[in-house]
């Protein structure tokens, strides 16, 4: 699962490669996309709650039908969505780890995951050699065109990762396109308000949309926490580029951070959907 800067503990993170603005630049220069992936294997690498793959007993406990995911920080998402998950096809997009494919695979779904973290995918690959299903593991970036035939998935379930991609409106065309007609896609969506206030939470002291790309201030923030490049997005942006797409929404809930300020004020930083491709 993927989260703005609030639900990775800072203090795990460990010093970033990319730490002067020379190496930073030459970085730029390749893409933002690639600082991200290094950045996220980092993390998973010291220990990022989102980079622990399940357990066994976890994994034998949801064939059993006792099980949840977490599109976003805090709840879980309504078993009502899911429906019958048996010989469904599920990508898991920006949703490697070992965390959620492994519960749908257990729920008898076909799993396919695409993630452009290594150490992520290396988590899914852990699972399924432990508990012996199979899963297609796809390295790729997901602000690319996916690598995947016209309605093919039953199922989209993609956590907490607009904040790490600069556009949004492209990856919802792309979800719809390989979708089944009546397939559903299930999405995180961090709503900008993390970027607003510094690490405390306490004070504003940026002007949103927050893009470190177009100010040199927001990538002097993203370098200090060792944040990879991270994006504000509107729910503009993000609800109605899923409709514009073409997509029915149908359900959502808010949730917060989970521990800080903001979450101490009951303050929403996250928004979990739930839409349908047309029939």
């Amino acid at each position: 699962m993927r989260c703005a800067k609030n639900a990775a503990p800072l203090a795990l993170l460990p010093q970033s490669q990319f730490a002067d603005d020379t190496s930073y630049a030459g970085m730029m220069i390749m893409g933002y996309t690639e600082i991200n992936a290094k950045t996220i294997d980092q993390w998973v690498s010291n220990g990022w709650e989102w980079g622990q793959y399940v357990s066994h007993d976890e994994y034998s406990e949801a064939i059993h039908g006792r099980w949840s995911v977490k599109l976003t920080p805090v709840k879980t998402v309504p078993r009502e969505w899911f429906g019958d998950l048996n010989k469904k096809k599920v990508l898991g997009l920006a949703s490697g780890g070992g965390q959620q494919m492994p519960i749908f695979t257990a729920l008898g779904a076909e799993c396919s995951v695409l993630d452009y973290s290594e150490k992520q995918l290396e988590n899914e690959r852990i699972v399924a050699e432990r508990e012996g299903y199979a899963i297609a593991l796809v390295h790729a970036d997901m602000t690319k065109k996916l690598p995947f035939e016209d309605d093919f998935f039953d199922l989209i379930f993609y956590p907490v990762s607009n904040c790490y991609v600069e556009d949004v409106k492209p990856i919802w065309r792309e979800c719809y396109r390989v979708l089944k007609a009546g397939g559903v896609l299930m999405s995180g969506l961090d709503i900008g308000i993390n970027y607003a206030f510094n690490e405390d939470e306490t004070t504003l002291v940026n002007v949103l949309p927050f893009n470190p790309i177009k100010h040199p201030s927001h990538l002097k923030q993203m370098q200090k926490s060792n944040g990879g490049i991270q994006f504000s997005h509107t729910l503009e942006e993000q609800i109605n580029g899923q409709l514009e797409a073409g997509f029915i929404l149908t359900h959502l809930y808010d949730d917060t951070n989970g521990s800080g300020n903001l979450c101490d004020h009951n303050i929403t930083s996250y928004i979990a959907t739930r839409s349908v491709k047309r029939a």
